[in-house]
């Protein structure tokens, strides 16, 4: 039987279409949008989780502090947690969190002019009861982590006397809240359907990403800033760039005297990025030929967080104050800036990624 021509060409067409969807349903994945949905699905959103339940639990301490529930050292203890959080969620400022101005409001450092000290004072002489609202009409440099821990840490605050205690107390709840609602808002817009950034790690094109190369590069960018700013936390205290004087009180979290734990707590958020949580994060996009270069980045960290890990049990000042606490932080600074520039340098160029200047580029 012979076929016509017409039938023929339908034929041709329809076996094209159908070697075509069997090509493509037989194609490999691609391994960068693998990566970014894993980092998505199980590091950057259980870490927003996590920051909104330790939000949520700070509330809850204030209260239960303020009405005689908690003691003091249970109430700091809860602070230098939420602290860890926050600290830990600093190499995730993806999205949301990053494009508006709510990082001052989460926490206000450097206070070079001890503005939280001042401020905090200020607002409570003009309102002696503040409210949430009241918070959140006011200036960031009290809406924040840093107001909190001068209220529960700073002997100027003096919440033993009966008369200022519920004034402090008053502001401690408003912060708490407006903390939670902070975290839970940003938790809802990473969460949401199409537009939610945990979608569009996942799903490419979209709004946000034209490929998941563009995600890769974001990601990456945000993790570089992480560790610069790491260095500049602890540069800062250290007098670098600078005179090399001291300046323990520009120090992160330095009256709680958790600026060393908080440092670990980044790292690990860092760390967490580069390993994912079965061997599927940014180091598992790493072809063969660059087996050396991750090796010296998993070095890296390990160096890092071993020094850290000596060191985060001395307050940093009792360091600072040492010509040897010194010479180790000066260590640790040298460490953290080798870690960095293999992110911004080696990192990046293995990945083909061009990494332009950030906010904490020239200090």
């Amino acid at each position: 039987m012979t076929l016509s021509p017409r039938f023929r060409l339908r034929y041709a067409v329809g076996i094209t279409g159908l070697l075509a969807s069997l090509l493509s349903a037989c194609s490999p994945t691609d391994p960068v949008a693998e990566t970014t949905a894993a980092l998505a699905q199980n590091v950057l959103l259980p870490s927003y989780s996590q920051w909104l339940s330790s939000n949520q639990q700070l509330l809850s301490s204030a209260q239960a502090f303020c009405s005689g529930k908690q003691s003091l050292a249970e109430a700091r203890q809860q602070f230098v947690s939420t602290q860890n959080a926050w600290a830990s969620l600093q190499a995730m400022l993806l999205g949301p969190l990053s494009e508006t101005n709510r990082l001052w409001q989460i926490q206000f450092w450097p206070d070079k002019k001890n503005l939280v000290a001042r401020q905090v004072e200020s607002l409570l002489q003009n309102k002696p009861s503040p409210s949430k609202a009241d918070v959140e009409s006011g200036s960031v440099v009290t809406q924040g982590l840093s107001a909190y821990e001068y209220i529960l840490f700073d002997p100027a605050a003096q919440l033993n006397d009966p008369q200022r205690k519920p004034g402090y107390c008053a502001l401690a709840i408003a912060i708490g809240e407006h903390q939670q609602h902070i975290a839970a808002d940003i938790l809802q817009q990473w969460q949401e359907d199409k537009q939610g950034l945990a979608a569009q790690l996942r799903q490419f094109p979209n709004s946000r990403y034209a490929d998941a190369r563009e995600a890769l590069g974001d990601l990456l960018r945000v993790q570089i800033t992480a560790l610069d700013s790491l260095k500049k936390k602890l540069g800062l205290p250290l007098g670098r760039p600078g005179q090399g004087i001291a300046q323990p009180y520009q120090a992160e979290a330095w009256r709680s005297n958790a600026s060393l734990s908080s440092l670990a707590a980044s790292l690990i958020g860092a760390e967490r990025l580069w390993q994912g949580t079965g061997n599927d994060g940014l180091r598992h996009l790493l072809p063969k030929d660059k087996a050396d270069l991750a090796k010296r980045l998993d070095q890296s960290y390990a160096k890092v967080g071993g020094q850290l890990q000596k060191l985060e049990s001395h307050p940093m000042s009792e360091l600072l104050a040492s010509d040897d606490g010194r010479a180790d932080l000066n260590t640790l600074y040298d460490s953290l800036n080798e870690l960095h520039r293999l992110h911004q340098g080696d990192l990046a160029n293995a990945f083909g990624i061009q990494i332009g200047f950030n906010a904490h580029d020239g200090d």
